[in-house]
């Protein structure tokens, strides 16, 4: 089996559609990664040239008390900047966000038989998606994960379309944060000058997705990535990490194109790591930043992070509020309706903020 992996249909046969996933070639006890999984030098992580982050969490219980404008501010400055923050006080128990990392876990160490049900093809439901890599189908060089992917449409299709060993956790989950996610989604509109009904910020809200990440030890960590370069195409995410650290973010104001510096999050126990996403970026015309980011494997231990990705209804259309546009004198993206955006998305590889450029607009 090893030999074989090589060629590119039986490590596709193995790895997607037997349900094995890169947890099925992990276990092989190979000595090197096959190729298929071989980064080329450009997209490697190097530790030695990025530093960590050491930005404090922000306080969100804050919020109720004489410190609310100087929290708010907190919350825009990192929008602004970074892209990323990590809050604590969040209103999800610490006891919860254990069981999840737990739920993960158990999901993957079920057999491949029971967990090849949920594979796009064969899925008896759309809201329930077993994958692996982001588009194997797609890519050249394929990501170190696995993922379960869970689309939340009401409680009831949850309890009868999701895994039954993490569904009533991840549901839970899901309901915790809902109030955090609000409370930071209007923050940032509000410090845009822009005042919004509740029926647009629950079009923003509209469609919520919660993935279980998997990263089994990896025997060539320095040649591989967990996830290559991307932003999100969503208004925020929301990331449980667990305590093996692994992500990376660009530091770039507006980071579009050049270089910039890597910066790794640390794990906080109990905390939350929130990230901006392409629709929050095109909202604001530019204001917030969708940070680039990507994980790194290791070689010892099995990683797993939790995401919800906040992302607008399908049916929306996303552009540059007028307000925001009035005020910087020019819009810098298109309207465009989020179901093309995420089509788009998903139908290309990971490429960094390629992606924004199917909103962009290019001033000759």
């Amino acid at each position: 089996m090893a030999q074989s992996l090589n060629s590119p249909n039986s490590l596709y046969d193995f790895v997607v559609k037997e349900g094995n996933g890169v947890k099925g070639v992990a276990e092989l006890g190979l000595l090197e990664v096959p190729e298929r999984y071989i980064q080329p030098p450009e997209e490697r992580i190097k530790k030695e040239d990025s530093r960590i982050c050491d930005a404090p969490p922000i306080d969100l219980s804050k919020l109720n008390g004489a410190e609310h404008e100087k929290v708010m501010d907190e919350i825009v400055r990192a929008a602004e900047t970074l892209g990323f923050f990590q809050v604590v006080n969040h209103g999800v128990p610490l006891e919860l966000l254990e069981s999840l990392k737990d739920a993960a876990h158990t999901f993957f160490n079920l057999p491949p038989e029971k967990k090849v049900v949920y594979r796009a093809e064969v899925s008896p439901s759309l809201v329930t998606k077993l994958g692996t890599s982001f588009m194997p189908e797609r890519e050249k060089v394929w990501e170190w994960k696995d993922y379960i992917s869970m689309v939340y449409r009401s409680d009831e299709d949850a309890l009868r379309c999701w895994p039954n060993h993490c569904r009533e956790v991840v549901l839970e989950y899901l309901k915790l944060s809902s109030k955090m996610v609000r409370v930071i989604i209007e923050i940032l509109i509000s410090k845009l000058g822009v005042s919004l009904d509740d029926s647009k910020v629950e079009s923003l809200i509209g469609m919520q997705t919660v993935n279980m990440n998997y990263y089994p030890p990896c025997p060539n960590p320095e040649l591989t990535v967990g996830v290559g370069r991307h932003s999100d195409p969503g208004t925020i995410t929301v990331l449980l990490q667990d305590g093996i650290g692994g992500l990376y973010i660009k530091m770039e104001q507006h980071n579009d194109t050049g270089k910039g510096e890597w910066l790794e999050i640390p794990p906080i126990p109990g905390a939350l790591v929130i990230n901006v996403g392409d629709s929050l970026q095109i909202l604001s015309n530019g204001k917030y930043n969708s940070a680039e980011h990507r994980t790194r494997t290791t070689s010892t231990k099995t990683r797993v992070s939790v995401p919800i990705f906040i992302v607008p209804l399908p049916t929306e259309r996303i552009g540059p509020l007028p307000e925001v546009v009035k005020n910087d004198g020019l819009a810098r993206y298109k309207e465009v309706i989020m179901q093309d955006y995420m089509t788009n998305f998903f139908g290309n590889a990971h490429e960094g903020k390629k992606s924004l450029d199917f909103a962009k607009i290019n001033y000759a």
